[in-house]
Formats: structure tokens, sequence, C-alpha cells
């Protein structure tokens, strides 16, 4: 619409890293868990807990989605119903939220630091089910927080009009 100014983030180009694969993957996931985190900070209430679209997905939803998926993934922690993790507690906060997802990647990033080959399995505390390697799990994590940070875009953009990454 003319005349109208929409709040604007300033945009994060992709990252620059060194020459190694896991440098490469690593980097990229970093910026993308820091770009969703960015989304959701400081988002309105009710707005960021309102769904926006027939799913029932909702900005702060994914970003309680996202530290379920990193806890499984590196810390190995189970998760029995997924569909539940689209929803956050009423009692969350958006800071509780962004706190806990900035929490959950730390400690997934400690796991990573002791992961020097990416053909090896991702270490793990469970024994139900074998690990995936180091390389899928980094580059699972990096499309399922893509894709739901592109999902955060659009949410963000209909709450506040706010966009950038």
């Amino acid at each position: 619409m003319p005349g109208t100014t929409r709040p604007r983030r300033g945009d994060t180009p992709p990252p620059r890293t060194g020459s190694s694969e896991t440098e490469v993957l690593r980097a990229f996931l970093d910026y993308l868990r820091t770009s969703i985190a960015a989304k959701v900070d400081g988002a309105p209430e009710p707005q960021v807990r309102t769904a926006a679209v027939p799913s029932g997905t909702n900005l702060l939803g994914l970003l309680h989605h996202l530290t379920s998926v990193e806890r499984a993934m590196f810390l190995g922690e189970h998760v029995t119903d997924w569909q539940a993790t689209f929803t956050a507690a009423p009692t969350d906060s958006v800071a509780d939220v962004v706190t806990r997802y900035r929490e959950a990647v730390e400690r997934a990033n400690e796991v990573l630091d002791d992961c020097t080959d990416l053909g090896a399995p991702l270490p793990r505390r469970r024994a139900d089910r074998p690990a995936p390697s180091v390389r899928w799990a980094l580059t699972h994590m990096i499309e399922e927080t893509g894709r739901h940070a592109g999902h955060a875009d659009i949410l963000r953009e209909l709450i506040d009009g706010a966009t950038g990454r």
C-alpha cells in the first residue's frame, strides 16, 4: 500500500564460512536458528499464539516445536506427540519460549562441538532407535528450521507487518 511503512528488521546475509563441510553446515544451521528466534522475539500477545492459518499454526508454537526437535535430535529426548509440540503452554511468555529455544540450541551445539566426523552416528542417549549420522542430522535440521523460518516470516508479517530475516 502506498504511504504505508512497515516495521523491518535488518536483513542478515547468509553466513560466510570456512571451506569445510562441517563449518558450512553448522554456520547455516546457526544462521537459521538465530533468524527464527528473532522472528518470535518481541512478537505481541495474544497474536503470537493465535492461529493465522486453517492448520492452526502460530508463531509461538513454531518455536516451541523447534525446541522439541532440537532436544530430540541432539539431546536424545523422546517426544510422544509431535503434534502437541506445536502448542506452547498458555502460561509460557514469548520470552520463556525464546529462552528455552536458545538454551536447547546451546546444549545441541555443545554436543556438536564433540562431533568431528560427519559420517559418524550422532551421539544419543536413546537406545530405542539407531542414531543418524551427524551429516544427516545437520542437513535435516537445516531443512526443518528453514521450512519453519519461512512459515514464521509469513506469520510475523501477518501479526504486525514486520519483515526481514
